[in-house]
């Protein structure tokens, strides 16, 4: 090797060695590089169901006021209330402007529904079902019937139960409420649906009495799509007073608008209690609570996105939130709007819980009756839209 050649590799290595020994003087200078901060609240914006909402928002604004934080950013949770079935579709057709951290949708059955439309898509749950993130209830509510006490003595004493089979004969009575025993100024028999366009409740209730009509809690597009059910349940229907223009909040349609609403029908729980004051003080006529055979609930679980379009950051606070409502104080807050706790620590018969004020009109702490109504699928669902437009929002 010539001396040209041993000078160029000297000099190549010493600038190697000169390198090496600052990468390691600034290394130890320096100590560990921190990974970037950044002072932005982590934003948390939840979709909820309308009948959680106002519980769900009051906590939120008490989270943001605690000064909540997460690796030492601050947490701010923004509340979207969107009813379940609108928020489905949303979900469906991608066509939220900013996708949601969560949401809480009014059961379980939509979640499983979004789930199976993105599986489809993506080939993978958006929501899942277990771990960490899994979906989680929050809070329980169920449906009930609810009607005015006058109303319900006549057609227990004339039917000796109030279901969605004796509803319906009262509905068809030909000769009103003077036929079935009562004050002839009653006119006739008008029922409370919510609009199923509007609240996925109208939708539950459709469900309801299907399960009703054939005696068992599991239905089908089979079973709804049967001429002499359509039949029935458009008799059923029939009685219920403009539903086109229903509100999404059918109890407080029947606290503020009392008798023109309608006699009474199957709605939530806790909306039933929300409006029990509001219905006796104006109208003068106490509302006794009836539990169906077949129970619906609704559980309102917590359902994280999984999705690459939330950060692992946003995502845990939204964990955050979730353990902030089921925590005992927010608890027993919801006991007051009329849900019933998922948290074991609390119990919905304290002195001031609205099951306790209202025991007497029917409302029972713990719901002897069993048997659930299981979750319809896509294929129910749309079936019995698709009749309610053709036969009932267009009259």
């Amino acid at each position: 090797m010539n001396r040209t050649r041993l000078i160029f590799f000297g000099v190549v290595g010493l600038a190697i060695i000169i390198v090496v020994i600052s990468l390691v003087a600034r290394s130890a200078g320096s100590g560990p590089i921190a990974p970037p901060t950044s002072n932005e609240p982590l934003e948390v914006r939840v979709v909820v169901a309308l009948p959680v909402e106002s519980w769900v928002n009051e906590a939120a604004t008490q989270f943001n006021g605690e000064d909540h934080k997460l690796e030492g950013r601050k947490m701010h949770v923004t509340i979207v209330a969107m009813d379940g079935l609108t928020a489905l579709s949303r979900y469906d057709s991608a066509s939220f402007d900013q996708l949601p951290t969560a949401w809480i949708p009014d059961s379980r059955y939509l979640v499983e529904l979004a789930n199976a439309a993105y599986k489809d898509r993506l080939g993978r749950d958006v929501f899942l079902t277990d771990g960490e993130y899994r979906a989680k209830p929050i809070a329980l509510s169920l449906f009930a019937w609810g009607i005015y006490g006058s109303r319900a003595k006549v057609l227990e004493a004339k039917f000796g139960e109030i279901n969605w089979l004796t509803l319906h004969d009262a509905a068809i009575t030909a000769g009103g409420w003077p036929e079935l025993g009562g004050d002839p100024a009653w006119g006739f028999f008008k029922l409370v649906v919510p609009n199923p366009r509007k609240n996925v409740g109208g939708l539950a209730a459709m469900v309801a009495a299907a399960g009703e009509y054939y005696n068992k809690p599991d239905i089908g597009v089979d079973d709804v799509t049967k001429p002499e059910f359509q039949k029935w349940l458009k008799e059923l229907m029939g009685s219920v007073t403009d539903i086109s223009g229903a509100s999404a909040y059918t109890a407080e349609d029947f606290a503020l608008l009392g008798y023109s609403v309608g006699d009474g029908g199957q709605m939530l729980e806790s909306d039933l209690l929300a409006n029990m004051a509001g219905i006796t003080n104006r109208w003068k006529d106490p509302l006794v609570v009836r539990y169906p055979k077949f129970v619906t609930w609704f559980d309102f679980p917590f359902s994280v996105w999984i999705g690459p379009e939330t950060s692992a950051q946003e995502k845990n606070a939204a964990l955050e939130f979730q353990k902030y409502l089921l925590s005992n104080p927010i608890q027993q807050k919801a006991v007051t709007y009329g849900l019933r706790p998922v948290n074991a620590d609390v119990t919905v018969d304290q002195p001031d819980s609205p099951f306790t004020k209202w025991k007497d009109a029917g409302i029972t702490t713990v719901v002897q009756r069993t048997s659930a109504m299981r979750s319809p699928n896509r294929d129910v669902l749309q079936s019995l839209l698709r009749w309610f437009d053709l036969n009932v929002a267009q009259r």
